[in-house]
């Protein structure tokens, strides 16, 4: 089985920053376990693009699989609480979402 490459989104530096020691150990190691198998028991698709989310204590760690180049992008890292909270501009850079705030007018029945 060919061993795939972890590549690392450059916001995920700032996303280190922020984690204790501990826990960014565990992370790491958690991050190194997909180089053998990037769908572990655990890990979820998420709806949007073709992002998986795995768990690793209370941090969640977004990424993506590209099995044709046998590369898994971590896109972020971040506690539970904070993880879906992106700034408008970050959203639509990773998540690709537009800006489309308008809502379809309510019929009358």
């Amino acid at each position: 089985m060919a061993l795939y490459k972890i590549i690392f989104m450059p916001s995920t530096e700032k996303d280190f920053k922020t984690i204790p020691r501990k826990d960014l150990d565990r992370i790491f190691k958690r991050i190194n376990s997909l180089v053998i198998n990037p769908r572990p028991r655990g890990c979820e698709k998420l709806t949007v693009r073709k992002y998986y989310r795995i768990r690793q204590g209370d941090y969640r760690i977004i990424y993506e699989i590209h099995d044709d180049k046998l590369i898994v992008w971590v896109v972020k890292v971040a506690h539970r609480k904070d993880i879906y909270r992106v700034s408008e501009e970050k959203e639509k850079f990773i998540f690709g979402k537009s800006e489309n705030k308008t809502k379809a007018p309510k019929s009358k029945a």
